[in-house]
């Protein structure tokens, strides 16, 4: 008998250890594959048992053969991998990874003749626009991460484009992910407006798009089982956004801060980070304080999931839900 299987590609990362953790909690698949370079923590239990298997792989090159017998109406690729931090590469490194990583992907498909292929993009390729952006915008890519992922899209489009009637290819866009364990910007934060160091760009008008992860992982089950579109590309950010302002000021209430955050220009903060940035290279480390940074924080992302919103998606998660949540399940982060 053949069975359902999740190849989950680039699986040990945040989101693809939180999306495997729902779809085990949802018994979603028979039997879950998870490649990656990096191993996969946490899932002992599983991995002894046999319900998860890891493989070492990279997304840069033919990935491994599955010795499975699968069924590929009913199975589904994950690709998750990316080279995404920005700054933090160099501009090739995003096309290096990112574009053969959906061939590779493409190619997994075929040889296993599996119908359907999930990829997370990014709402990079979106570009700088002080206007809302929704699905139906223009893509206007600026960066080697925005572009490469704009290409790979692309790259998977054309795998669907090749037999419209039996493939379904979902795309989502994140906006900013954040959740329990990890150390990203909303928890960075947190820690900042705690300690009375967290400073608002230019006043924190600015509304940041942001998702929370177990919203997000919800959304991804919702776009493959209540949804039958063949091609489906969707944005992932909680309704309604509130401006960063807002967003620490509902962090001062909820965990009882009474250090103020302080309001300081871009163009001076941007300035102080290059400081910062040249004193750490002369002493030999490494500052995650960086000009470009500064001013990313201060520029809007505020992206529409109007997708999910006509399709009546339930938004379970707005900021300040996410913080109780996440305060009930990883109370240690705080």
């Amino acid at each position: 008998m053949k069975s359902k299987v999740a190849i989950v590609i680039g699986g040990s990362g945040y989101i693809g250890r939180n999306l495997l953790m729902y779809f085990l909690q949802k018994n979603r698949f028979d039997q879950y594959i998870v490649m990656d370079i990096k191993p996969l923590e946490g899932f002992k239990h599983e991995t002894d048992s046999g319900k998860v298997e890891f493989m070492e792989a990279d997304v840069r090159k033919t990935l491994p053969k599955i010795d499975i017998k699968l069924d590929g109406k009913e199975s589904w690729i994950f690709n998750l991998a990316a080279v995404h931090r920005e700054p933090g590469h160099d501009f090739k490194e995003y096309f290096d990874t990112n574009i053969p990583g959906a061939i590779n992907v493409n190619d997994l498909a075929l040889r296993l003749e599996v119908e359907n292929i999930f990829f997370t993009s990014s709402i990079a390729p979106y570009g700088r626009s002080r206007e809302q952006r929704s699905e139906l915008s223009t893509l206007y890519p600026e960066t080697g991460y925005g572009i490469s992922k704009a290409i790979a899209e692309q790259i998977h489009q054309k795998w669907h484009n090749h037999n419209q009637t039996k493939r379904r290819l979902i795309i989502v866009r994140p906006s900013v992910i954040y959740g329990p364990h990890d150390p990203g910007n909303v928890l960075r934060m947190i820690k900042a407006l705690k300690k009375g160091t967290f400073v608002l760009p230019n006043g924190g008008k600015v509304i940041k798009a942001y998702g929370y992860v177990f919203g997000l992982v919800e959304s991804i089950l919702f776009t493959m089982d209540s949804r039958k579109e063949p091609l489906i590309v969707y944005n992932y950010a909680e309704n309604p956004l509130v401006p960063l302002k807002e967003m620490t000021q509902i962090v001062r209430k909820k965990f009882g801060y009474s250090r103020p955050a302080l309001s300081v220009p871009t163009s001076f903060l941007a300035v102080i980070a290059g400081i910062i940035q040249v004193a750490t290279r002369i002493v030999g480390k490494k500052s995650d304080i960086h000009p470009v940074r500064v001013k990313k924080a201060s520029f809007p992302t505020n992206i529409k999931p109007g997708f999910l919103i006509e399709s009546g998606f339930d938004f379970r998660y707005d900021f300040e839900k996410s913080l109780e949540h996440w305060k009930s399940v990883a109370p240690d982060d705080f």
